[in-house]
């Protein structure tokens, strides 16, 4: 592998797992909130709502990352706020390729949601809520057990599209070695700079972590059912 070492190997390994897992927590909640004020409610331009948050789903990636490059670039007002506050920006850091990794993930996400949400029926909400229980109690109680295998399937969705986020990230989050470069990064300047041999054991590492988060979230369903 070019004399590559551990560290060098493992780096955008760690990277990408701890950006996937960050991500896919941000985007449960997100999507899940989402989903559930969708689900309950009705309001002028809803349509036009659930549109835009399904927008990143075909959007190619490139586009997305050059949206959320003028969003959030030093010009832009959240850029300026973070080098006042913090002197740093967000781009070109490991945490705008979280970023990118929820907006990619949302849809995904939403849409998971909200079909579970709506498959729960008003009846036993509506009958929680006779009983004086207020809106999270009824979320927390009755909705969300109830659409659990939803609320699983959301998470590995996400987490999955948060591992193999390769375009928006590329963008706006670069391919710093150690910093920001991750597993789908890493393969492909590896298949770039004609290193095969590093690319499919890249590419067996993502495959063999999907793999497993995937068998073990099958497991854990079959017990539950």
């Amino acid at each position: 592998m070019d004399n590559i070492t551990w560290s060098e190997f493992a780096s955008p390994i760690m990277l990408s797992l701890k950006v996937a897992l960050v991500a896919s927590v941000f985007v449960l909640l997100l999507g899940g909130y989402a989903a559930w004020q969708m689900t309950r409610r009705s309001f002028r331009g809803k349509s036009l709502v659930e549109t835009a948050f399904m927008l990143p789903l075909v959007l190619p990636p490139t586009v997305v990352g050059f949206i959320l490059l003028v969003m959030l670039g030093k010009k832009s007002w959240i850029g300026t706020v973070m080098d006042t506050l913090f002197h740093q920006s967000i781009i070109f850091t490991w945490g705008a390729a979280v970023i990118a990794s929820i907006v990619v993930a949302f849809p995904l996400v939403y849409q998971t949601m909200k079909t579970g949400f709506a498959s729960v029926k008003a009846d036993l909400e509506n009958a929680a809520r006779s009983a004086g229980a207020n809106e999270w109690q009824v979320l927390w109680y009755i909705t969300l057990p109830l659409a659990w295998r939803s609320v699983r399937s959301a998470y590995i969705l996400g987490f999955a599209r948060g591992l193999g986020e390769f375009g928006a990230t590329l963008m706006i989050a670069g391919n710093i070695p150690h910093r920001t470069q991750t597993l789908p990064t890493a393969i492909y300047i590896a298949v770039e700079a004609g290193n095969h041999t590093l690319a499919w054991c890249w590419a067996g590492a993502i495959i063999a972590i999907s793999f497993g988060f995937l068998l073990l979230a099958n497991r854990r369903g079959r017990n539950e059912a």
